[in-house]
């Protein structure tokens, strides 16, 4: 029903209008007694061949919703229900911001893709922990953190601490999020030194907390070998917990857009299935070269079953949708939960 009726009126109006309307549609209808039972009977598995326990969390599936779908942290009390094993809240960084100037959301529906040049608008990490303090404890929370555009350099890791400190008791683990390209002046967190003293830093203050949280790297899709060596080396050398592969790309290669629209559209990130293949080079890249030495979160171009367990088998432990939830419906978590429970991944 969802991509025959419900996915062609959505897509009819504007993407970003439809985002938030969507979201007070689910808000409205999950007020009604009867609704989150019934979401949960449609779309939930719970099988113990479908637990994995990594770095000291127990995820009750190895689906997650990737960061971005819900940045303020206002709907994954409802989101729990619809089968994840776990959602990412965020990108959250100190203060509100409104990101770039609209319209800043496209769909390419012949690509099944979406670009997008947010810029991490968000309501910022007050509006975030408020939020968070309604958690019904229905799943597993991950907090994507970032800067604030107008952050100068001398004072981006300042940023990250002071969400990492201020979410610290809110989320299960962490994500920095130094990939995306849709934030200006972002230069210094691709280089591999500032990374480490960032890293090391978040670190130092997560050792300050009578409990850690495990904290994981989001990287980029578009980074050569060399790059990814240095990934892996960053990873053994900081003993962060993971990675997160991958954020969005800048390419423009492969897709079925024309020219024309491609410039009308500008710059941004590509998500969806033009990048299936790319993001899970580069999980098989990290987890071969690392002898799998540290926990992988696959994610970019999730449409189907086949694209989670080309995944997990080029080396992810856990995958996240995000552009495939919104072109497939949430029937996609459970149908990629079903496939891993009779593949060789069910632990």
């Amino acid at each position: 029903m969802y991509k025959c009726i419900i996915r062609k009126i959505l897509f009819k109006f504007d993407p970003e209008a439809v985002h938030y309307f969507t979201f007070d549609a689910i808000k409205l209808i999950f007020k009604i007694p009867f609704v989150p039972a019934l979401i949960k009977s449609l779309f939930q598995i719970n099988h113990p061949k479908l637990e994995r326990n990594l770095f000291g969390l127990r995820f009750k599936n190895p689906v997650g919703l990737a960061a971005g779908f819900d940045k303020n942290a206002v709907l994954y009390n409802e989101l729990a229900n619809f089968g994840f094993g776990f959602i990412e809240i965020g990108t959250v960084t100190p203060k509100a911001q409104e990101g770039n100037p609209k319209k800043r959301l496209f769909r390419l529906q012949d690509d099944k893709a979406i670009i997008n040049r947010m810029g991490f608008n968000n309501a910022g990490l007050e509006a975030a922990i408020t939020q968070l303090k309604k958690n019904k404890k229905q799943i597993i929370i991950g907090g994507n953190i970032g800067k604030n555009t107008q952050t100068t350099p001398e004072s981006y890791t300042d940023d990250y601490l002071e969400c990492f400190k201020a979410l610290h008791p809110y989320v299960d683990y962490f994500v920095l999020n130094v990939s995306c390209p849709n934030v200006g002046s972002h230069v210094k967190l691709n280089d591999k030194d500032y990374l480490e003293e960032l890293i090391n830093a978040v670190q130092s203050l997560n050792t300050t907390f009578k409990v850690s949280k495990p904290v994981l790297l989001k990287i980029a899709p578009d980074l050569n070998n060399t790059q990814l060596d240095e990934i892996i080396s960053l990873v053994k050398a900081t003993k962060i917990e993971g990675v997160i592969a991958s954020n969005t790309s800048v390419s423009r290669e492969n897709l079925k857009a024309d020219a024309t629209t491609l410039r009308s559209i500008g710059n941004g990130g590509v998500s969806g299935q033009p990048i299936t293949s790319k993001s899970t080079q580069v999980i098989k890249y990290l987890s071969d070269n690392s002898q799998k030495a540290f926990p992988i979160i696959g994610v970019g171009g999730i449409h189907s079953e086949k694209d989670a367990l080309d995944k997990l088998s080029a080396g992810a432990d856990l995958v996240q949708i995000y552009t495939g939830f919104i072109y497939e419906g949430p029937a996609l978590v459970k149908r990629i939960n079903k496939a891993v429970l009779k593949s060789s991944f069910n632990s």
